[in-house]
């Protein structure tokens, strides 16, 4: 059984574990938008199978931070990073970093933040590719044919749940064997299984 937090302000090592984590993705991010421009031979709707390491921060901040606004803040945190460190999509990366956290954080909201397993972590993952693919469709590939589009928008829902949902519970889970989490509920559940 999850436990669950309580639901009131967050703590100071809240903020600074959950912004450690999303400042060392949004350094992660450079060498994937480097990855990104490097793939432009490929057909551009495949290219979605590689976006799901972008959603990872909404998905990771939230399952170890469990608050509100946890989603939002990581992935917002580490796409501002991303910025910083020179993203080629300039402040539109921001707007990507706030679309994909609040779209994460809608999921754990539905599940009234007490459900931080598995199947949380994937709806989450998968809503956070969602709103990228979307914004990518009405800002750069607004041209493509409905069979692109849709292709695109299924590879990338498919990498984030994948990458950001079942690769961001398994780290979870992970780090938490180690001890490293024990100031939150993640690193308590763990001990308890």
């Amino acid at each position: 059984m999850t436990r669950i937090e309580p639901a009131a302000g967050w703590r100071t090592v809240d903020i600074v574990v959950g912004a450690v984590v999303a400042v060392a993705f949004g350094a992660v991010f450079q060498a994937w938008n480097a990855l990104w421009e490097t793939t432009t031979f490929v057909a551009p709707p495949v290219r979605g199978a590689i976006y799901g390491v972008w959603m990872i921060p909404a998905v990771l901040v939230a399952l170890i931070i469990r608050r509100p606004g946890a989603a939002l803040f990581g992935e917002t945190v580490a796409a501002a990073v991303s910025m910083l460190f020179g993203a080629q999509w300039g402040l539109l990366t921001v707007v990507y970093g706030l679309a994909q956290g609040a779209a994460a954080e809608l999921v754990f909201g539905f599940g009234l933040y007490r459900s931080w397993g598995p199947l949380a972590a994937i709806l989450a993952g998968a809503a956070a590719g969602l709103a990228g693919a979307l914004i990518d469709l009405a800002v750069f590939y607004a041209d493509w044919g409905v069979d692109w589009q849709l292709l695109y928008v299924v590879l990338v829902v498919t990498s984030s749940a994948a990458v950001a949902g079942v690769g961001g519970w398994l780290l979870v889970r992970a780090l938490a064997a180690t001890g490293v989490l024990g100031e939150f509920a993640a690193g308590r559940d763990q001990r308890e299984v």
